[in-house]
């Protein structure tokens, strides 16, 4: 195994390179064992009243039936709790021995008769023991210890009723919901997040209770990863058991976006071989949850160890914080440039201007102008067969060596050029070359490179462990001090729309969140040349999902970005409504990110990175807040977008929506 030879620092996983999943004890849930050897588990979680027995049950069966293989619970109360018990017994008389794991905040009293009747409970050690009130508090060592104390007196009960009646737990930290004690200690921090856990875990750990699963959430991708890698090296250093991982991001929203985002972080700890359960946390009815885990982790299921790809003895990055691979510029690229999307439109002879909707420039013929877009490529790979119209101001189009040498516009195009090309020394654009170089060739391509040449380099493998090999050859021009920009270029043989999201957040986001990579390119080459059409709906998906993912690794915002959660029986208004909504009347307002919670507990805190919240808090009442704090409070449902929108323009981030609908 590589982990003893790469630097201790760095060492979260097995090995950068081969597919290696980190071992872990197995713990048993019901008929489940999470962990050890076995396969990763899918779950998901209800959205209906838990005091609803019958609508929870079917629910439940529904979810079964999607591939969901552990059911959670909220129980917010001990009335709630107890009603597990009746849903339970429901589910068994209909023959689904599925497991269910109780969700707890606020209640240990819930907790503790919620772990007499269910195989697993879930706590977050933010708001188990601990009041929220976003205060700075000062401890010494004493009065720290004093609160640890107290800790250890509100969680006792439950470790021993869970230890005595062989029942589950899993430690969930949320990186929005921190108590205001860890966060005075060790701030917004992956380490806070970690440690918050790592309290919780030691009194089980004292009391011999191991049946244990752990959770760093977040709706930060960069965040969550970071939290979960460092939890794994803390738990190795620590002496503690390696517990098996729960993985998911909180709030991830719904659609193509809330699939992006999740694979975003989700994807990267899976190709590290870490984790060991997932939920994907989706705002849509749950049972459409468990297909998409299903999609992520079979990657996984017969994935070969070995890659080929050659082992790294040191890794030049810290994987626990973020840092962006210092870059020259060329072009456009590199430096202090946001990330580009490279469009592959190879495949198809576009014949005339609207056939360019697709890559989001949108040609108006009546005035005869291009309309431009926040989600607009900013270069198009068109190959061998240029466009034969001219192009929006501002985009490129990056065209193959031997044909743009005769190409009419050299100045607006560059010229896509391989090894060979570069090796011969023959005429290159004076400005920007797009060096087309497949991952294995880079250690034969460095002593051809240097930072004065205007190249960006775009990497590129058709190995199976595509993230892999990709990190690997940066790497290697990290190592050489190789400064040009490196555009990730990733590509797919299945056109299935839900696997080019999840497999190119996963590829390409996954290098994003450690800082690697200076555009995204989602080829066509893999595809098989199908109907005009369906290549034309493939050149939209993957224009879309290249914004989408940089946006989810955040690095380049270009649309409004929605926190809001996935529903459950402790939601105040219809989620999904109200979600649709909002991102009618703002989905206009770039960079702008709005929490949608449908209660407190998924409150300020668990909306840690959003600009603005909209926060259920009673039967049709609403609150409202500008960051962390409260702005308006019970404002009527019917009233409350309205209101968060006068927010907004009193903010001065407001603007008028165009009357045109062409964006959509």
């Amino acid at each position: 195994m590589e982990l003893k030879t790469i630097e201790e620092k760095n060492s979260y996983c097995n090995s950068l390179t081969d597919y290696s999943r980190r071992k872990t004890i197995p713990v048993k849930v019901g008929d489940l064992i999470i962990g050890g050897d076995n396969p990763i588990v899918v779950q998901s979680m209800t959205t209906v009243d838990t005091m609803d027995t019958k609508g929870s049950i079917e629910q439940s069966i529904r979810m079964i039936e999607s591939g969901c293989e552990l059911v959670r619970i909220t129980a917010p109360s001990i009335k709630e709790a107890e009603n597990l018990r009746k849903i339970k017994e429901g589910l068994r008389k209909r023959g689904y021995r599925t497991p269910i794991v109780a969700d707890i905040h606020f209640t240990p009293n819930a907790a503790e008769v919620a772990a007499q009747i269910v195989e697993k409970v879930r706590v977050n050690p933010g708001n188990y023991a601990d009041k929220k009130k976003f205060e700075t508090l000062e401890y010494t060592d004493i009065t720290y210890q004093a609160e640890l104390d107290r800790i250890r007196e509100r969680f006792l009960p439950l470790v021993k009723i869970c230890k005595a009646n062989g029942t589950a737990m899993r430690i969930g930290t949320n990186h929005g919901s921190l108590s205001d004690r860890i966060m005075s200690r060790y701030g917004d921090t992956p380490l806070g997040m970690v440690e918050s856990a790592l309290e919780f875990l030691r009194i089980c750990e004292d009391e011999n209770y191991h049946d244990i699963v752990i959770s760093m959430k977040s709706s930060n991708t960069q965040v969550m990863v970071q939290a979960y890698r460092l939890l794994v090296q803390k738990l190795d250093e620590g002496g503690f058991k390696p517990y098996p991982l729960h993985l998911g991001v909180t709030e991830a929203g719904d659609g193509e976006d809330g699939r992006v985002k999740s694979a975003v972080g989700i994807g990267a700890l899976l190709e590290d071989g870490l984790g060991d359960t997932v939920r994907v946390s989706l705002t849509e009815d749950p049972e459409f949850e468990s297909p998409v885990v299903k999609t992520l982790i079979d990657r996984y299921t017969h994935r070969p160890e070995k890659s080929g790809i050659p082992r790294l003895d040191s890794y030049p990055l810290d994987p626990f914080s973020y840092t962006k691979r210092k870059t020259v510029e060329v072009g456009n690229f590199g430096s202090g440039n946001v990330p580009r999307v490279i469009t592959d439109i190879s495949k198809v002879n576009l014949l005339e201007p609207k056939e360019l909707k697709g890559t989001g420039h949108f040609y108006l013929p009546e005035p005869d102008k291009w309309k431009m877009n926040d989600q607009g490529c900013d270069y198009l790979y068109s190959g061998t067969s240029p466009v034969p119209f001219m192009l929006p101001n501002g985009v490129k189009e990056i065209i193959d060596h031997g044909v743009w040498k005769s190409h009419s516009d050299r100045k607006n195009s560059c010229p896509a050029i391989s090894l060979d090309t570069l090796k011969s020394s023959q005429e290159l654009h004076p400005s920007v070359n797009f060096l087309f170089l497949p991952c294995e060739h880079v250690e034969e391509a460095i002593p051809l490179l240097s930072d004065e040449m205007p190249v960006v380099v775009v990497l590129s493998t058709d190995k199976i462990h595509q993230m892999q090999a990709l990190r690997r050859a940066f790497v290697s021009l990290i190592e050489a001090g190789i400064q040009l920009p490196v555009v990730p270029k990733v590509s797919y043989t299945d056109e299935d729309t839900e696997k080019t999201m999840l497999f190119a957040a996963t590829d390409v986001g996954g290098l994003l969140i450690d800082g690697l990579g200076d555009g995204i390119m989602i080829g066509l080459d893999r595809l098989k040349i199908g109907q005009r059409q369906v290549l034309l709906d493939q050149i939209k998906l993957h224009n879309s999902v290249s914004f989408g993912v940089l946006q989810a690794a955040r690095t380049r915002m270009s649309k409004t970005e929605y926190i809001s959660c996935p529903s459950c029986g402790r939601t105040l208004f219809d989620l999904q409504e109200t979600t649709a909504l909002i991102r009618k009347r703002t989905d206009h307002l770039k960079g702008v990110k709005i929490g949608i919670m449908g209660c407190i507990v998924n409150g300020p805190g668990e909306m840690a990175d959003a600009d603005y919240g909209y926060v259920g808090s009673g039967k049709g009442k609403i609150t409202l807040y500008k960051g962390k704090e409260v702005v308006k409070r019970s404002v009527p449902s019917e009233r409350a977008v309205d209101e968060l929108i006068e927010i907004i323009r009193q903010d001065g981030q407001w603007i008028e929506p165009e009357t045109s609908d062409l964006h959509h």
